[in-house]
């Protein structure tokens, strides 16, 4: 079969990432429960996360039909129950294809997405999750204002080239928008590459 019709979608940054992100989200998430996964992107991480925590159901989910076909690609190659067929989920839709998860999990969407998207997720999250439980973020942040190193402000540049809507958001402006919909900030760890993982809990 020529490469084209191939729905694999392969992200470098992927097999780079997911082990330390792997190794906070073992120390986070619930033991067992259902995860909703929201931009799932190519699936890699879906796979590989569902692989690796055999006890926790995981729902992946995209608004885009190319990487609906990839996730499901990548499913398959896992073969593996826990990990659910990809739902369709337009983050800034009112309603959402399911409407309870044990915890929620987004890794690098808030920033190639208008603002608009993360106010839509963090109300969304607020829909879904119970008290206590956790919405996991992960990618390049601003601090007070500030990139944390060169490369994310030349990241930063480059996204908002492509679409002026887009680019490195400020840790604050999400906490405090996530405290407008009983998320309070729990935890951040440093990761690879000047990234975070960013971890917030439902208030009750």
């Amino acid at each position: 079969m020529p490469e084209a019709s191939d729905p694999h979608h392969c992200h470098p940054h992927v097999a780079r990432n997911r082990e330390p992100i792997l190794a906070v989200l073992r120390r986070v998430l619930p033991p067992r429960g259902l995860v909703l996964e929201i931009a799932s992107g190519s699936g890699e991480h879906a796979a590989y996360f569902a692989k690796s925590l055999p006890a926790l159901t995981w729902q992946p989910t995209d608004p885009d039909l190319r990487a609906l076909r990839s996730i499901a690609a990548y499913r398959a190659d896992a073969g593996t129950a826990n990990l659910l067929a990809p739902l369709h989920l337009d983050v800034t839709a009112a309603l959402w294809p399911l409407a309870r998860a044990d915890a929620l999990v987004c890794i690098n969407m808030i920033h190639i997405a208008p603002w608009a998207a993360t106010e839509a997720l963090m109300a969304g999250a607020e829909r879904t999750l119970a008290a206590g439980a956790l919405l996991y973020l992960y990618g390049p942040y601003r601090i007070d204002g500030r990139h944390t190193a060169a490369s994310n402000q030349e990241f930063d540049a480059w996204l908002r080239a492509q679409n002026p809507e887009w680019g490195v958001r400020d840790l604050g402006a999400v906490t405090d928008l996530a405290a407008r919909h009983a998320l309070a900030l729990a935890e951040t760890v440093p990761m690879p590459a000047n990234n975070l993982s960013v971890i917030f809990r439902r208030a009750a």
